[in-house]
């Protein structure tokens, strides 16, 4: 029997096994709840955004730090791309 994890989550069961996986809870939460969602999606290619590639570095920094990922004023280019796609 999956857990109730509350309003915010509309798809308890999909988000257990996101969590199961490795997903983080932000992320299993997004997913459950797009999943759960008639409007939206999640498995169509979406988003009209240029790949991570065609930004700046300023321009991903700028985005690591909207997200609060950790460590992003050391990181390159391509490890901001990473950890952007891991958040």
């Amino acid at each position: 029997m999956t857990k109730d994890h509350g309003p915010t989550i509309k798809d308890d069961e999909t988000y257990e096994a996101l969590r199961e996986d490795g997903a983080s809870k932000q992320k299993a939460a997004r997913i459950a709840n797009a999943q759960a969602s008639d409007d939206q999606n999640p498995s169509e290619k979406g988003g009209k955004a240029p790949p991570y590639e065609d930004w700046t570095k300023d321009d991903l920094y700028e985005r690591a730090q909207e997200l609060e990922i950790d460590g992003r004023s050391d990181m390159t280019k391509d490890e901001l791309i990473d950890a952007l796609r891991n958040s």
